[in-house]
C-alpha cells in the first residue's frame, strides 16, 4: 500500500468515525445533558490513579463486564483483540502460548523460551513466560492495553506495549459478582468471586475462581495403522478443555497509612493442542472453505494433548508517609507441564511420493520446572501539586527447565528412539532503574518525562543433547550461549488541555528488548540459533475528547515507529523456528476508540486501527515452504536457492500478524420496564484486513476480510441484581483462519459458533 493510498484510507475512515460521532451528537443534544452519561474512565497507565482523558498515552480500555460477554462462550484472553484497537493476538500452540501484537510489533515464535515485545501484567506483576502469560483472567476489574513502548515504569522493558490486567480487589464492605453460562459443545463457564471484612477497617479477603469446560468435538477420521499407538478412528476425539482456577487475595490495612495486600492463586489446566489441517490450503489459494472444522485425520499424537499446573503469589506493600508513598511488589511464579502435537496435521499414509508414506511431524514440549522471582520498590510523590515524580527498581529472574521432544521418542517398536530428546536450562536476570517526573508548566500544559536503565542477560545451557537408540549423539553445535544487553530507555510527553473536554497530547519514546536465544534446534541436531537486542523510536500525538456532557467520547491517535536490529524468527528445513535479526523495520498508523450514548438507552462504542508496517533489510532472506526439496506454496517474492534450501527476500514486506486495519463496532440498547427491570439488546462486530502470516508473500499464507460477531437478548433486574440472557459468539459460523504450518500447507482455524445461555448477579 501506498502513502497516498493509506492516508487516503486513513481519511476515509476516520470520516465515518466522525459521521457516527456526530449523528451521536445530534441525538445527544435531543436528550440533554444531564441524563444517561458515559462512566468515566479510570486507568493507571502512569502508576497513578487518573482519568483516561488526562493521560498522554495512547491506552485501550476494556471492562470487565465487558470481557466477561466475550468470554462467555469459553473463550480466553485472545478475545482481547476483537476490543482494542491496535491489538492482535492469536496461537498455534494451544491455549497455554497466546502470542500479543500491538501496532504490528510482536513473535511468531512457537518456542516455550521465546521472548515477546508485549508484556503482560497482572495486578502490578510482570509475566514474562509464555505459560504464563496465558494465566487466565477471571474476576477482572478492568483490563488497560499501552500501546508502544512501555520501558519507563512497567516490569521489565518493552519495545511494542503493555496489557495491563486488573482484578477486582478485596474491599471492607461486603462485595460479590459471579458470571455463568452453558452453550454448544457443553462449553460451561463460571466467573466469579466474593469477599468482604473479617476484622473492621483491618482484615479483608476476596476468593476468586473460574472454572471453563467444553466437550471433545472435533473427531478423528484416521483408518489407518498408527505408529504411536494413537486410537483412531474415534468421534469427539480433540478440541476441549477443563480450566480451573483460583485466587485468594487478603488486604491487610493495620493504620490508616499501611495496606498489605497478599494474593495467592493455582491454576489447573488441561485441553487440546492447536489442531492442524494438513492441505487445508491447496496452491494458488488460500481458501479454506472446502476444509471442515469438526474433522480431521491425524495418525499420531494421541490426540494433540496439553496440560499444566501453575501456582503463584505476590505481596504488595504501601506504606503512605505524607509528602510520598513507599509500594513494594514482591512476586513468585511456578509452572510445569506439557503440550503434544501432530504438527503435520495428517496422516502420512494419505500422502504418498512414489507411493511412500511422505510427512511425518509430532512434537512435544515440557517445562518440567520454572521459576520466576520478581522484586520491585517504588517511592512516589502524592498529592495533586503542579510537579509529580516517581522513582524505583525492579529485579527479575527467571529459570526453567525444558524438555523437546521428536517423533522418533513416541514410535513403537524398532523404530522407537528414546534418545531422540534434549534438556534445556534457561536462565533470564534482569534488573533496572527508573525514574519519571511530570511538571504543569503553565494551567493545562503538563510535561512528563521518564527514563530506565536496564541489563538483560540470558543463558541457555543444553544438558541432555540428542542421540540415535544405540546413545551415540553427534550433535557438534553449541551446548552454552550467554547474552547481554545494556539499554536506557525513555520517553517525553506533552498534554495540553484545549479546555475541560479536549486535550491534546505527543509522545516521543525509546524502548528496548533484550537478546533471544532459541535453543530448540538442538533436538535436530542443529546449534542454537540467536538474536541480539532490538530498539525502537516511536513518535505520536492525537486528541482526546469528552463532549456533550460526557454522552460522547472520542480518541484519536496516529504514530509512526522504527525498530533497529528487530528480532524476527522464521524457519528451517524441519519447520523449526530459526531466530535472527534484520536491520531494522518500520510502521505507521493511526487508532480511534469511540464510546457515545446518543439517548438514555442506547449505548454505541466502536474502534479502528489502520496499520502500514515493512522489513527494511536487502539482505535477508526468509526459508520458504519446502517439503522433501518441493517448494509447495507460491512464493511471490524473488527467491534464492542454495544448500540449506529455497530462501525468500522479505525486503518491504509487512510483519506477520500485523493487520492493515482492523475495526470494531458494539451497540446496547435497553428497554426500561415498569418493575424497574430493563430487557435488553446487545450486539458487537469486528473485522480484520489483510494480515500475513509469516515473512515472505505467498498466494496462501494470508488471511483477508476475516470477521465474526456477537449478541446477547436478555434482562435485567431491578438495580442490576441479575442478568439473565440468551448468546451467541462466532453468530455467523465463520471460520477464520488465523494461522499456519507452512511446508504442510496446514491451516489453523478460529473458534467455532457457540449459542448458549448466561445468568449473571452481585450482592
Amino acid at each position: 500500500m501506498s502513502k497516498f493510498t493509506f492516508a487516503r484510507s486513513a481519511l476515509l475512515l476516520t470520516s465515518a468515525f466522525g459521521a457516527l460521532a456526530l449523528g451521536g451528537v445530534a441525538h445527544a443534544q435531543e436528550a440533554g445533558a444531564d441524563a444517561g452519561q458515559l462512566d468515566q474512565i479510570v486507568v493507571t497507565a502512569e502508576r497513578r490513579s487518573e482519568n483516561l482523558q488526562k493521560v498522554p498515552v495512547s491506552v485501550g480500555v476494556v471492562q470487565g463486564d465487558a470481557l466477561r460477554n466475550l468470554t462467555a462462550g469459553g473463550g480466553d484472553i485472545l478475545e482481547l483483540a476483537a476490543r482494542v484497537p491496535g491489538l492482535y493476538a492469536e496461537t498455534t500452540t494451544g491455549r497455554i502460548f497466546p502470542r500479543f501484537y500491538i501496532r504490528g510489533l510482536g513473535n511468531i515464535d512457537f518456542y516455550l523460551g521465546a521472548s515477546q515485545p508485549v508484556s503482560i501484567i497482572q495486578d502490578d506483576v510482570v509475566l514474562e513466560h509464555v505459560v504464563l502469560k496465558s494465566n487466565p483472567v477471571f474476576d477482572v476489574n478492568q483490563v488497560e492495553v499501552l500501546r508502544g513502548p512501555q520501558g519507563s515504569l512497567f516490569g521489565r522493558n518493552t519495545t511494542a506495549g503493555i496489557i495491563k490486567f486488573d482484578t477486582i480487589r478485596p474491599s471492607m464492605d461486603w462485595e460479590g459478582r459471579a458470571q455463568a453460562s452453558y452453550g454448544s459443545y457443553n462449553t460451561v463457564t463460571f466467573d466469579g468471586g466474593i469477599g468482604g471484612p473479617i476484622v473492621a477497617d483491618k482484615l479483608a479477603f476476596r476468593v476468586s475462581a473460574l472454572y471453563q469446560h467444553r466437550d471433545d468435538w472435533v473427531d478423528n477420521t484416521y483408518t489407518g495403522p498408527s505408529a504411536d499407538g494413537t486410537v483412531s478412528p474415534k468421534k469427539d476425539a480433540m478440541g476441549g478443555y477443563n480450566e480451573k482456577d483460583v485466587r485468594l487475595q487478603l488486604l491487610m490495612t493495620p493504620t490508616e497509612n499501611v495496606s498489605m495486600l497478599t494474593s495467592v492463586h493455582a491454576r489447573d489446566y488441561d485441553g487440546t493442542s492447536t489442531i492442524f489441517h494438513r492441505a487445508g490450503l491447496t496452491k494458488g489459494s488460500n481458501s479454506v472453505s472446502g476444509e471442515p472444522r469438526s474433522k480431521i485425520a491425524l495418525d499420531e499424537a494421541m490426540n494433540n494433548p496439553q496440560a499444566y499446573k501453575t501456582y503463584g503469589a505476590s505481596e504488595n506493600i504501601a506504606i503512605d508517609m505524607g509528602p510520598v508513598t513507599l509500594t513494594s511488589i514482591t512476586a513468585y511464579e511456578t509452572t510445569s507441564g506439557y503440550s503434544r502435537g501432530d504438527t503435520d496435521g495428517g496422516a502420512g499414509a494419505d500422502y504418498p511420493v512414489n507411493g511412500v508414506a511422505n510427512g511425518f511431524g509430532q512434537s512435544q514440549g515440557n517445562v518440567r520446572d520454572l521459576d520466576q522471582l520478581t522484586q520491585e520498590v517504588r517511592l512516589a510523590s502524592n498529592g495533586d501539586s503542579a510537579f509529580k515524580w516517581q522513582v524505583g527498581g525492579m529485579y527479575f529472574d527467571s529459570r526453567d527447565t525444558t524438555d523437546f521432544y521428536q517423533r522418533a521418542y513416541f514410535l513403537t517398536g524398532t523404530a522407537n528412539n528414546p534418545n531422540n530428546w534434549v534438556r534445556l536450562r534457561n536462565k533470564n536476570e534482569s534488573w533496572g532503574l527508573f525514574g519519571q517526573a511530570s511538571y504543569e508548566v503553565v494551567p493545562g500544559l503538563t510535561i512528563t518525562a521518564g527514563g530506565r536503565y536496564t541489563k538483560d542477560t540470558k543463558e541457555t545451557r543444553l544438558v541432555r543433547a540428542t542421540a540415535n537408540a544405540a546413545g551415540v549423539s553427534t550433535y557438534a553445535g553449541r551446548r552454552y550461549v550467554k547474552l547481554t544487553g545494556k539499554e536506557p530507555s525513555w520517553d517525553v510527553s506533552a498534554l495540553y488541555e484545549v479546555s475541560p473536554e479536549v486535550s491534546l497530547y505527543a509522545r516521543v519514546a525509546r524502548g528496548f528488548r533484550g537478546p533471544t536465544i532459541q535453543g530448540r534446534s538442538a533436538v535436530f541436531n542443529s546449534d542454537f540459533t540467536t538474536a541480539d537486542s532490538e530498539t525502537i523510536m516511536s513518535y505520536e500525538g492525537g486528541i482526546k475528547t469528552n463532549l456533550l456532557g460526557n454522552r460522547l467520547r472520542f480518541n484519536l491517535s496516529g504514530f509512526a515507529w522504527k525498530v533497529k536490529d528487530i528480532q524476527l524468527n522464521g524457519n528451517d528445513v524441519n519447520g523449526n523456528g530459526v531466530l535472527f535479526n534484520a536491520d531494522a523495520a518500520k510502521a505507521y498508523g493511526l487508532e480511534a476508540d469511540l464510546e457515545a450514548r446518543p439517548f438514555d438507552n442506547l449505548t454505541l462504542s466502536a474502534g479502528l486501527s489502520l496499520l502500514h508496517s515493512e522489513i527494511n533489510d536487502k539482505n535477508v532472506y526468509a526459508q520458504v515452504c519446502t517439503l522433501n526439496s518441493v517448494v509447495v506454496c507460491t512464493v511471490e517474492d524473488p527467491t534464492v536457492t542454495n544448500a540449506r534450501g529455497v530462501f525468500a527476500q522479505i525486503d518491504g514486506n509487512p510483519l506477520p500478524n500485523a493487520p492493515k486495519y482492523t475495526a470494531n463496532i458494539a451497540a446496547r440498547y435497553d428497554v426500561p420496564l415498569g418493575n424497574g427491570g430493563k430487557i435488553f439488546a446487545a450486539t458487537d462486530w469486528n473485522i480484520q484486513g489483510y494480515t500475513n502470516f509469516v515473512l515472505y508473500k505467498t498466494k496462501e499464507f494470508y488471511s483477508k476480510g476475516d470477521f465474526e460477531g456477537g449478541l446477547k437478548i436478555g434482562y435485567t433486574a431491578p438495580d442490576g441484581k441479575y442478568e439473565i440472557a440468551a448468546f451467541a459468539r462466532n453468530i455467523t459460523g465463520e471460520k477464520n483462519m488465523k494461522g499456519v504450518i507452512e511446508n504442510y500447507m496446514a491451516p489453523v482455524f478460529n473458534e467455532p459458533r457457540i449459542i448458549g445461555l448466561s445468568l449473571s448477579g452481585k450482592l
